[in-house]
């Protein structure tokens, strides 16, 4: 199996500001980390690959230590590249940062990053054939939301979410047709409190 993780809160999360690549994990990003890490610590998870943002090799390294494996960064999970605009709040921008037809300024197009993701699902495959065992991947929320709407077998009924909840779980089976057995799901949460976030 493939679990597909989305990184932990940060504070540009809870902000709704297009995010930078160094920001780190809030103080609830990091809880919902650890939640995620004891979750998953014996399900047989054999191999990390996370994309080395920072947001997402925190929440990598939880797994990390729970799990006792090394993480493989891969920079094709990266988050799609906002260029100019990151650091700004979605209020303030005057558009709609994910529409499909906009280009940010020294950023990448929808068009450029459906094909980087493309590549970051290759090299997941390939990672996951080679592993023994479950492959964990953390990325991003849009990573995430490519990937179910263009190669993922989502379940009967189910559409691709709008929002990717952070560190949400995805259970993908490893092999094609690549049918997704959990989608978006963040029962390791428990009673922590909610929080609007942005998806990125």
């Amino acid at each position: 199996m493939i679990f597909l993780i989305r990184h932990g809160e940060t504070a540009g999360n809870a902000a709704r500001i297009v995010q930078r690549p160094d920001i780190p994990l809030s103080e609830r990003g990091i809880a919902q980390a650890e939640r995620l890490a004891r979750r998953l610590a014996d399900v047989g998870i054999a191999g990390i690959l996370a994309s080395d943002l920072r947001r997402a090799a925190m929440t990598a390294e939880h797994l990390s230590r729970a799990t006792r494996l090394p993480i493989a960064f891969e920079p094709l999970l990266h988050e799609r590249n906002f260029g100019d605009i990151r650091g700004t709040a979605y209020a303030d921008l005057g558009l709609d940062p994910f529409d499909p037809g906009y280009a940010p300024p020294n950023g990448e197009t929808w068009e450029v990053f459906h094909t980087r993701v493309d590549r970051a699902w290759d090299r997941m495959r390939e990672v996951a054939a080679a592993t023994d065992g479950h492959l964990a991947v953390v990325t991003h929320g849009l990573v995430c939301k490519s990937l179910a709407g263009r190669h993922l077998a989502l379940p009967a009924g189910e559409g691709v979410p709008e929002r990717w909840e952070n560190t949400s779980v995805t259970i993908v089976d490893a092999a094609a047709p690549w049918r997704v057995n959990l989608l978006n799901c963040c029962v390791h949460l428990g009673d922590l409190p909610s929080s609007a976030t942005g998806i990125a």
